[in-house]
């Protein structure tokens, strides 16, 4: 079992100091004890989070003894992703507990080798019950019986460790496989240039302003006869 060093944290000391010093500000409850701010390394708690998750039960090495307990919640700089905190749940070895465990995908599709489909993770975790001693880093879904379209893989199909009980319901699908579809390439439409039209206009152009002249009458001459008085 996993065990990670650690000492009671002084109240008054600055977070951020004991950070920059290496460690990380962490604190355990449960199981009758009360909640006690303690201190961990921050590069073993990182390997053995890394190592056991959530799921697997770790010892507290205390100067006065070692306390049982799971990795219950564990708070990240947003930025760096590093662990600033850690919440540790304090357990009893004998009592069995629930949690949820992740599910790992392993084994090769031949729906998915041969294209026909995709792979879709119905499930990321799975709710067991079991003594902590017995309690897994995750539990194993084989896709390989994945070959059609209609194979499925369920909670039922997943091997269990001696000791642990599922508590989903083993009808419930754990991954399946989707039809692939084609994308089809996107054909493009350039705009229209209206300016780059010509429009064929029937007869002269006529420029504003002007009148066209095959649209003017020709105004007829009349002659005025003149009276010459007769003086």
């Amino acid at each position: 079992m996993f065990i990670i060093k650690a000492k009671k944290r002084d109240a008054d000391i600055k977070l951020d100091a004991l950070r920059n010093s290496g460690e990380i500000p962490a604190v355990f409850y449960g199981a009758g004890k009360n909640a006690t701010p303690i201190c961990i390394s921050t590069a073993q708690f990182k390997k053995i989070w890394r190592e056991a998750g959530e799921s697997s039960a770790v010892k507290i090495g205390m100067p006065e003894g070692n306390i049982d307990a799971l990795i219950y919640e564990v708070q990240v700089d947003p930025v760096t992703d590093e662990p600033i905190h850690a919440d540790f749940l304090a357990i009893d070895m004998k009592k069995k507990i629930r949690v949820k465990v992740p599910i790992s995908f392993a084994g090769i599709s031949n729906a998915v080798k041969s294209g026909i489909g995709n792979l879709v993770k119905v499930l990321h975790e799975i709710e067991i019950e079991a003594l902590p001693a017995d309690l897994p880093h995750n539990l194993i879904a084989d896709i390989s019986k994945l070959e059609t379209l209609k194979d499925q893989v369920f909670v039922s199909d997943i091997k269990l460790p001696a000791g642990v009980i599922v508590i989903n319901n083993p009808t419930d699908v754990v991954c399946s496989i989707i039809e692939q579809v084609e994308e089809k390439e996107e054909v493009v439409v350039a705009p229209v240039d209206l300016s780059a039209i010509e429009v064929e206009k029937k007869g002269k152009i006529v420029e504003e302003g002007e009148v066209e002249a095959e649209t003017v009458a020709p105004v007829k001459e009349e002659k005025v006869e003149k009276k010459t008085e007769k003086k």
